[in-house]
């Protein structure tokens, strides 16, 4: 699975004109510089829980909360620090059922309560991602509400990007005037564009179905492309 940042982060770089070189500007070429990075994702992240039914509200939420502290106790056991674990959604509502009448009427009934409680787990090594699902589901998980795939400190990938991005704009540049027969001067305006940080989820609604009793979930991480782009602008000169 190959896992794509979208999204994007405009950043003026000089947003004002440069006063001294007005008149140098006037006659510039404007390229767009770009660079890639393919690299693998250093952590991952799933949100996985429980939904319950019970005759009463109390019942219906001690039975999903019950499961969901097996999985923390789980992800704590795989030595994911407490501060990678976090509850992400606790819900409780009235459950109905369908009874058809005499004569073809339909209508609804209250029928209990049915509850969810789901936690979020981020795990750096991703190899124990398939053993901490396969004991979530042993533990009485029965949802499992995605899974997805990040970088943790993307901002140092990201900088060294926008720096290949320019350089291939000057690049271009030189290679323009060049052909034209005239030199490169001064950088009138640069604008950069980014990719940010996006962790694209594999879903998986309901995971009970997808292993055997015992077997590790099998999950592929993939890799994330990265990019960014720069517009600039350089003065030119016979």
């Amino acid at each position: 699975m190959r896992a794509i940042l979208s999204g994007a982060l405009l950043v003026t770089v000089l947003a004002a004109p440069v006063q001294a070189d007005d008149a140098a500007c006037k006659r510039h070429i404007s390229v767009v510089g770009r660079a890639a990075e393919t690299r693998a994702p250093d952590f991952a992240e799933v949100t996985v829980g429980i939904e319950a039914r019970a005759a009463t509200a109390a019942a219906a939420l001690d039975a999903a909360s019950k499961a969901v502290s097996g999985v923390s106790a789980q992800a704590r056991a795989l030595g994911v620090p407490p501060a990678d674990i976090g509850t992400a959604a606790v819900t409780l509502q009235t459950a109905t059922r369908t009874v058809a009448r005499p004569g073809g009427a339909v209508t609804e009934e209250p029928d209990g309560y049915r509850a969810s409680n789901l936690v979020t787990v981020r795990l750096a090594d991703m190899d124990r991602l398939g053993d901490l699902l396969r004991q979530a589901l042993d533990s009485g998980a029965n949802r499992i509400d995605g899974v997805s795939f990040g970088l943790r400190d993307p901002d140092k990938s990201e900088a060294a990007l926008q720096v290949a991005a320019t350089r291939d704009a000057r690049s271009r540049a030189e290679a323009l005037a060049e052909a034209v027969g005239a030199k490169l001067g001064a950088l009138c305006t640069l604008t950069t564009t980014v990719g940010t940080p996006y962790r694209p989820a594999l879903e998986m609604a309901r995971a009970a179905p997808m292993a055997a009793k015992g077997r590790r979930v099998p999950i592929e991480a993939g890799t994330i492309q990265m990019s960014s782009e720069v517009t600039a602008a350089f003065a030119v000169a016979q």
